[in-house]
């Protein structure tokens, strides 16, 4: 298994998307997706990459494990 490494925005959306996550909506000061009665929110990190911590931090909420995240 590889480590988990730096995603863009978009390549979160889309892989959240392809794990059965519908959106992103917007509300409040950041976009979310749904998946269910889960809402995770979208951090919105202004061109940079979403970091190892914020990604490990994500996928826990959204109950994603790192083999399905990786998959």
């Amino acid at each position: 298994m590889t480590g988990l490494v730096p995603v863009t925005r978009r390549a979160l959306i889309a892989r959240l998307r392809e794990l059965g996550f519908d959106g992103p909506y917007t509300g409040g000061k950041h976009e979310f997706m749904v998946k269910g009665q889960l809402r995770l929110t979208v951090p919105n990190p202004h061109q940079a990459e979403i970091g190892k911590d914020l990604l490990i931090r994500l996928l826990r909420q959204a109950g994603i494990s790192r083999e399905d995240w990786e998959g």
